[in-house]
């Protein structure tokens, strides 16, 4: 049994290309047992805080939240054209430990406290999706955990390595530089996703300018600075609006 998981292990073993920035990733674990598993843990997350009453109270915020994520995921099916096969969930939450967040496979939930206190237009709530629906369509999980198994060998199952991830400082400590990486990289594709979704470059530099402005800034802690990402957005912004 030992020898077909490592030989299973080593045959999903392979690189890909994040689309549009380019960079190569070494990916372990193929995109269905990862998402699988990312399923399994949004399913039980979403139907918690239904128990606990915390999940889509805000009727019209989860309108707008779907209403905006389908001309994203629209999006990303260009850059991504597999992504037309993923079963997309949008949900909201009241709980205030929850900002946003976005699995593999396209499960997606955003914190109404977050939105609420960062007073988010349209434009500004797209500009936060986006860079959600941007780490699916770059698969950080996926590489997030194929990397996980490789600084923590031996090798072990999607299941065994979300849970050492979960519980291991140490690894996570090692795991820093790629969550940053992976982190800008989702701010970059995400104003690309939002500009191809029709959003103007000027919301997404406003999000970003709020983020550095307010409390934002602790609630996405583990992202780079967040002068440094409004410096990125006014970047973009040229960019983006040059290739008009």
């Amino acid at each position: 049994m030992a020898l077909s998981m490592v030989l299973c292990l080593v045959a999903h073993r392979g690189y890909a290309q994040v689309p549009e920035t380019g960079r190569f990733q070494e990916l372990s674990f193929s995109a269905e047992e990862v998402g699988a598993r990312m399923e399994d843990r949004y399913i039980d997350q979403v139907v918690g805080l239904a128990a606990a009453g915390k999940l889509d109270e805000d009727r019209v915020l989860l309108a707008r939240l779907r209403r905006i994520a389908d001309g994203l995921v629209a999006a990303a099916v260009t850059l991504k054209p597999e992504a037309a096969l993923w079963q997309w969930e949008v949900h909201t939450t009241s709980d205030p430990g929850v900002d946003a967040l976005c699995m593999a496979g396209g499960k997606i939930l955003v914190g109404s406290t977050f939105v609420h206190a960062m007073a988010l237009t349209d434009g500004e709530l797209a500009t936060l999706l986006a860079h959600e629906v941007a780490h699916a369509v770059a698969e950080h999980h996926r590489e997030t955990l194929s990397e996980a198994m490789f600084l923590n060998r031996p090798l072990a199952p999607v299941d065994v390595v979300m849970e050492r991830l979960d519980t291991d400082l140490s690894l996570q400590l090692r795991l820093a530089r790629l969550s940053r990486l992976q982190e800008s990289e989702a701010d970059q594709l995400g104003m690309l996703l939002a500009h191809r979704a029709g959003w103007r470059a000027d919301d997404m530099v406003s999000f970003y300018r709020k983020l550095a402005a307010g409390d934002g800034a602790a609630l996405f802690s583990g992202h780079p600075a967040a002068a440094s990402r409004l410096s990125m957005a006014h970047g973009m912004r040229r960019l983006l609006e040059g290739s008009r």
